[in-house]
Parts: C-alpha cells; structure tokens; sequence
C-alpha cells in the first residue's frame, strides 16, 4: 500500500473539511447543509478510510504494520504508531476524531450565538490541538453561560 499517499489524501481532505468548516456560510440552505458536508463528506468518509485499513493492517492482511505493537503499555504503542502503517492510520484517527469535535463546536457555537471571528480561532486549536481546543470553547461557553445566568436572575 502506498502510505505517503493515503497519508496526503487524508490530510488534505481533512484540510479542506476544515476550511469549509471554519469559513463556508451556515446561515443559507436551511443552515445545516454546510455542516452534513462536513460531518457526512469529511468525518464519516475519514472514519470508513479508517475503519476499512485498520483491521487489515493489525491482522497483517497489507502490508506496513507492526507485530510487536499493543495497546497495554507505551512501548507498545510506540512500536504501533512506529511503521508506515501504523502512523497514517493513527494520524487519520486523530483527524476524523478532531474533525467530529470541530463539527460538534461549531453547531454548538452557532446554536449558542457565538459570532464566527469567536469561533474560527477555536476551530483552529481544535484542529492543531484537539481537547485543548474543546476546552477552551467549553470554558468560553460556560462564561458565556454564567453571564446571562447572572443578568436574568435577580440579586
């Protein structure tokens, strides 16, 4: 199997999920056809690229794997994500799931009120740094949250 290019296709698929993420329009066709894309065309389809290489290559099926990996000690995963293998399909793990967060923080945030200039450099840790990105958008929420809970209940 050619890794490099399962690699690039996934990364710079991935890329423009989240470009359309962070900058198409969600507010025409009924507001929620940008963001099946997304979710549809960007997250399950990088999930079923996952879901049909993963076993194949643990079971030794395709070739670029490791036999000496596992997932009970750090040595193991190391020895996992150390093969050609082992590092796309970890790094599409990372991609669909960081995408599925970035999806869920925008409707989210738009449920929420939050304006896009808020929620584009959010959108952008969560593609860079996964649950830091989720964490600043749920403190971001939960301060958003206490202020209106503050101003409508009366002192």
């Amino acid at each position: 199997m050619n890794w490099e290019l399962v690699f690039t296709v996934s990364n710079n698929w991935a890329l423009l999920m989240w470009l359309i993420l962070a900058f198409a329009p969600r507010q025409y066709f009924g507001g929620d056809i940008v963001m099946k894309g997304v979710f549809y065309g960007g997250v399950s389809l990088l999930a079923l690229t996952y879901a049909l290489i993963v076993i194949p290559l643990m079971t030794g099926m395709i070739e670029g794997g490791s036999s000496e990996g596992n997932f009970s000690s750090l040595a193991g995963v190391q020895a996992l994500l150390s093969s050609d293998g082992g590092a796309t399909i970890g790094w599409i793990h990372f991609l669909a799931f960081d995408l599925f967060v970035g999806t869920w923080v925008a409707r989210n945030a738009d449920k929420y009120g939050f304006a896009r200039w808020i929620q584009v450099p959010i959108l952008f840790f969560v593609l860079m740094l996964g649950p830091l990105g989720l964490i600043l958008y749920l403190l971001l929420r939960f301060s958003r949250h206490n202020r209106v809970a503050d101003a409508v209940v009366p002192q």
